[in-house]
């Protein structure tokens, strides 16, 4: 893909509302496209999570493996961001992830976006505040979950 529709898509992802057009193309400078048919396995459960994924185009499953059985958990498109934690912290894959038709996904590795949060310290506030309120968020419907269950 050509760096400004690799910019195009990024600029659609959640994660990164707020940033500037700079920042954006420092990321999709430094991002590697990765094509794969239907049907390859993107990354496994259990695997070091040292990159993000956006898929570009086409439908990215992510599932666990139980045996010889897939338990599809969700499936993703076009502007969806698989793995973000790893843009973060040091962590492992929780799920593993297949293409589900061809895809096209952009490879953001943690070293950049950490380059780019370093360099723009605005940004990373901004950022803080979006990942501790969606944290906030998910803790209040698991509250509410919990007290439905307690019932």
């Amino acid at each position: 893909m050509a760096l400004d529709d690799d910019i195009r898509v990024l600029s659609g992802v959640g994660l990164f509302k707020g940033f500037t057009r700079e920042q954006l193309r420092l990321m999709a400078f430094g991002a590697e496209t990765i094509t794969l048919g239907a049907g390859h396995k993107l990354y496994a459960e259990g695997a070091p999570a040292d990159c993000a994924f956006v898929v570009a185009a086409g439908e990215v499953a992510l599932y666990h493996q139980r045996g010889e059985e897939r338990e599809i958990i969700s499936v993703h498109g076009p502007g969806a961001i698989l793995g973000e934690l790893a843009l973060i912290a040091e962590s492992v894959r929780l799920t593993s992830a297949v293409a589900q038709t061809d895809v096209k996904v952009i490879r953001l590795n943690r070293s950049m976006f950490r380059r780019i949060l370093e360099e723009f310290p605005e940004t990373a506030v901004r950022l803080h505040r979006r990942i501790a309120a969606g944290l906030q968020d998910m803790l209040s419907r698991m509250s509410a979950v919990a007290a439905r269950l307690e019932r």
